[in-house]
């Protein structure tokens, strides 16, 4: 029995996941004394530090006495569950990680049902019982009711329970006297989750996730679940179709510490990286080339909402991205659909239009981030959910909304919930806030976290879980405010701005150059207005009798990225640039518009 433990962390945004890696890291003294490490040592990747979320899986390998800890490092948000459905397939045990004040929330809920339904031996850390107004034996409580709800078995359900501060570096047994150590978790570890098996036979070993060196192109990482993986072997690679590749390994690499090592062969139960082998795909087996036996592929949830991505035509095109023609585009997000599962690309009847599929807003508003950072310009449409036929009905996906919020403020978000056909299924007092958990139609969500944020000035927290797919519920009531639009190209005066400041609100600041067609703000009414904002004050040699009334122009609104996807209606288009995100009309002339609005 080789001595190698292999564990999943899974916890929901913010618990403290990845703080944790950090402190098992230190802990482990992966690094040396005069070397200099920061904070979030997994989360590498510039979008992950900026959100404070873990996008992409990582591993990471250490040694406690003479056990080597196999650490993978799971995202913690239902939109990117892609990520972990195939992760999961490389542990023997999951770390369920749950903050001491919340408690399991709905993401941790997605996650953990996954890693039940696999078998996996759960350890649960109670994190964050530093915190004022913590409840550690109550989250317990209410952890066991969760698995006992997800149909966890007997075994599962006789769980070991750490208590501790990741942030602080210590975790026990008992939460009441605080340590100075993390070495009980490390001991639960080794002592709880079963090591993994070595399983005798012909080789097989389940590609779940892929790398890229610029030296040696695409790497293959996995798990070997039968057998032993040799340097210099001539394999079989099983693809989807039922096609058998022959394929050579050329090398092979263990995880240690934040690295990799170079082996000559990998025993099963080890995770490994091999590289040497093309044209493969995450979920192709690598097994005996005489033999050739594939493992079941990994099944992953389909896809929930679809955007539109299509090049840039505005007048601005071309002006601030590296890459700006259909062919880029194209390449660009078929490159994504090779490591990124639950994300699928259909072309449409027009050669620079596609119909990109993802598991929800965010995690669309990452791609579109990640390509606007590496130089890519386009537009994209609003988002739209995915409708299914069950039985002959019309059927839309329903997720699970959770708003934790002031008290003052129940009653607004109730109402904005509910007015979108939301169903309220849990209202609970946490000392001054109020949890509120609703059913609601996906559709339903789209715009929902900017109205709230406004209704209770940006105190509320919401998080949403798919859940499953329901009947229809009827038309939605989305925004309802008109938009303001540019009527000429041209930069944005104070003057003008200051005069139209009636009309509604603004997205835009004097000195901005704007184009025809150009959304630049929400009008005060339903109805769209075209508004002239390049006007300037006629000037005159004749000297004003008193001193003119300065402009006093209010702030402009600013949209993130995910906000402006969720504020666009049907007929608009976010144009993303590596400068700027600007919204606009999808028929910048206004005669063209009208047309359209008669046709729809």
């Amino acid at each position: 029995m080789q001595n190698i433990r292999n564990i999943a962390i899974i916890a929901h945004v913010d618990h403290g996941k990845t703080t944790l890696v950090d402190k098992i890291i230190h802990f482990s003294q992966l690094f040396r004394e005069n070397q200099e490490f920061g904070e979030l040592i997994l989360d590498n990747n510039d979008l992950e530090r900026e959100r404070g979320i873990t996008i992409v899986s990582k591993n990471v390998s250490v040694r406690y006495k003479d056990t080597k800890i196999n650490i993978i490092d799971t995202p913690g948000h239902a939109d990117f569950g892609g990520e972990v459905e195939r992760v999961l397939k490389m542990a023997d045990g999951v770390l369920l990680l749950v903050d001491a004040f919340e408690g399991p929330m709905p993401q941790t809920r997605f996650v953990l049902s996954k890693a039940l339904a696999l078998g996996l031996k759960p350890i649960v850390v109670v994190n964050k019982v530093d915190k004022e107004n913590c409840r550690p034996d109550e989250v317990h409580e209410m952890v066991f009711d969760l698995m006992f709800s997800l149909d966890a078995t007997e075994e599962q359900l006789d769980f070991h329970t750490i208590y501790g501060s990741a942030k602080m570096g210590w975790m026990d047994t008992q939460w009441e006297k605080p340590t100075d150590t993390i070495e009980p978790l490390l001991k639960a570890i080794v002592d709880i989750i079963p090591p993994a098996p070595s399983n005798e036979g012909t080789p097989q070993m389940q590609i779940t996730s892929l790398d890229f060196s610029s030296f040696v192109g695409r790497i293959a990482i996995g798990r070997v679940f039968r057998g032993t993986l040799k340097e210099g072997e001539f394999m079989a690679l099983c693809k989807n179709n039922g096609e058998v590749k022959k394929v050579r390994i050329k090398e092979l690499h263990v995880f240690e510490g934040l690295g990799k090592a170079k082996v000559e062969e990998v025993k099963s139960g080890e995770i490994c990286a091999v590289t040497g082998i093309e044209g493969f795909d995450i979920g192709d087996t690598i097994t005996d080339w005489e033999n050739p036996e594939p493992l079941p592929r990994i099944a992953i949830d389909e896809p929930t909402m679809s955007m539109l991505f299509t090049i840039n035509n505005s007048p601005f095109f071309g002006k601030e991205g590296k890459f700006v023609t259909s062919r880029h585009l194209r390449d660009r997000l078929y490159k994504e659909t090779e490591k990124n599962l639950a994300l699928k690309i259909e072309p449409t009847d027009s050669e620079d239009k596609f119909l990109v599929y993802g598991r929800g807003i965010l995690h669309l508003s990452v791609l579109i981030e990640t390509m606007r950072r590496e130089g890519y310009e386009f537009q994209v449409g609003q988002p739209q959910v995915l409708f299914k036929e069950i039985d002959g009905k019309k059927h839309e996906p329903f997720e699970t909304l959770v708003i934790d919020v002031p008290e003052v403020s129940a009653g607004k978000a109730i109402e904005l919930a509910t007015k979108r056909k939301g169903e309220l299924l849990i209202m609970e007092s946490k000392g001054s806030w109020q949890h509120l958990e609703f059913s609601i139609p996906a559709r339903g969500l789209i715009g929902l976290r900017n109205d709230i944020l406004t209704a209770t000035a940006g105190e509320a927290v919401m998080n949403h879980r798919f859940d499953e797919y329901k009947p229809y519920k009827g038309e939605i009531e989305t925004r309802i405010n008109g938009s303001l639009i540019s009527m000429e190209d041209g930069m944005a005066k104070g003057y003008s701005l200051d005069k139209l400041q009636d009309r509604g609100i603004f997205f835009i600041e004097p000195g901005d150059v704007v184009y025809t067609g150009q959304v630049i703000g929400e009008h005060s009414r339903m109805n769209d207005l075209m508004v002239n904002v390049q006007k300037g004050k006629k000037l005159t040699n004749m000297r004003a009798s008193g001193t003119d009334d300065n402009t006093k122009i209010a702030p402009k609104k600013t949209f993130s990225l995910e906000e402006s996807l969720e504020y666009i209606q049907k007929d608009e288009y976010v144009e993303i640039t590596p400068e700027n995100i600007r919204l606009r009309k999808i028929y910048l002339n206004e005669h063209e518009r009208k047309k359209m609005a008669q046709k729809m």
